[in-house]
Formats: C-alpha cells, sequence, structure tokens
C-alpha cells in the first residue's frame, strides 16, 4: 500500500521497530574522524530488517554509509524488495542520506519510506522519490 507521497506506507509498530534499532545500530558505527554516527535500519518487503552503521577509513572514500551497509546485510541474504528504512544520527534535527545512498536505495525501492530519527526524539518522514527526483534508473541505461 502507498502513502499520500508515493512511498510504501509502514505502520507504526513497524516504523518503531526500525527507530529502535537504527539508534542502537548507531552506537556501534566506527566514526573516528567526522564523528557523525549513524545507524540504519531498513525493512526487506519480507518482514525482515537489516541493520547497517557507518564505518569510516583514514582513506576517506574508502568509507561506508549505513544504509548502503544495510542493503548489503540485506542483499547478501537474498533480500531485494524493501518498504522502509530509518536512519538515525546525533544531529539535531532529522537527517536524509546522502546522494549515493539514495541512489543506492533507488535500485531496489523506489517507493521506499524514509524515516529519519534522532537521539532527542525528532522525527521526519520522506518518500525516496522526493528525495531523488529524476532518478537514474535502469531504464536510463535503455541504448535505444
Amino acid at each position: 500500500m502507498l502513502d499520500a507521497d508515493g512511498a510504501v506506507a509502514a505502520d507504526e509498530l513497524e516504523v518503531e521497530k526500525l527507530r529502535a534499532r537504527a539508534l542502537a545500530t548507531m552506537d556501534r558505527a566506527y566514526a573516528p574522524y567526522s564523528r557523525f554516527k549513524v545507524g540504519a535500519a531498513l525493512l526487506g518487503s519480507d518482514g525482515s530488517i537489516w541493520e547497517g552503521c557507518n564505518v569510516e577509513n583514514a582513506a576517506y572514500p574508502a568509507g561506508m554509509c549505513a544504509e548502503r551497509g544495510a542493503v548489503s546485510a540485506a542483499v547478501a541474504h537474498g533480500v531485494q524488495q524493501f518498504d522502509a528504512i530509518a536512519i538515525a544520527t546525533e544531529a539535531q534535527e532529522p537527517t536524509p542520506p546522502c546522494g549515493i545512498c539514495r541512489q543506492v536505495l533507488e535500485e531496489f525501492a523506489p517507493q521506499l519510506l524514509v524515516v529519519s530519527v534522532t537521539r532527542e526524539g525528532k522525527m521526519a518522514r520522506w518518500s525516496l522519490a522526493d528525495l531523488l527526483p529524476r532518478a537514474f534508473t535502469p531504464h536510463s541505461l535503455d541504448r535505444r
């Protein structure tokens, strides 16, 4: 079922589970350089939940975002359809995924519900389509 913004609608119990898992995963992030810890919990269409946290590296491009870590874990276990993701940060305001993460999420779930939470309890919700309008998709590769 899609909500008014065109994103998959997740019930409040699912959102709460994702929020709690993202916050717990954030605490395990490895962010000694930016000191900006991020945790993500990704809801598979089959009801499974996959976690990821950011893992930085002294060679900055070698780091991994939480959202892409969660997608990688899910795909490694055969899950490739997703309904919602919760992202937790220690920022003052809810933070949407970075551009690279938006593109990776688009590959698997263009109608994804994106929920961002802070440790203080602030929450924001977006559809991935609103965060990444006119996305580059597999159809962009058509060579007609």
